[in-house]
């Protein structure tokens, strides 16, 4: 019984910090748009439409430093701290938005 309670309450807490693409994107659309429509700072390519592959491998690049055009230096602050299911979590919420 003990371990069945104990098992519950992990499941429980795991799918309360479980990464949440909508909440992670809040901060993204401050420049990329509510729904990924803009160029951020007028400098971006508009990542609306983006299969999730390409923006998991951009994130994971603009992480590694391997990628980015001039707001590279902006992105790698926002995404260093993102752990591979945060970015896949991130990166399926983007691909859904229309």
């Amino acid at each position: 019984m003990k371990k069945t309670v104990f098992l519950a309450g992990l499941m429980c807490a795991t799918s309360i910090f479980a990464a949440d693409g909508a909440t992670l994107f809040k901060v993204c659309a401050t420049c990329h748009g509510a729904k990924a429509e803009k160029a951020a700072l007028n400098k971006s390519q508009i990542i609306a439409g983006w299969d999730a592959a390409k923006i998991t491998a951009a994130l994971n690049g603009y992480k590694e430093g391997t990628y980015g055009g001039p707001l590279k230096g902006t992105m790698t602050p926002q995404v260093k701290n993102l752990d591979d299911t945060s970015i896949k979590a991130l990166a399926e919420y983007i691909s859904k938005l229309k």
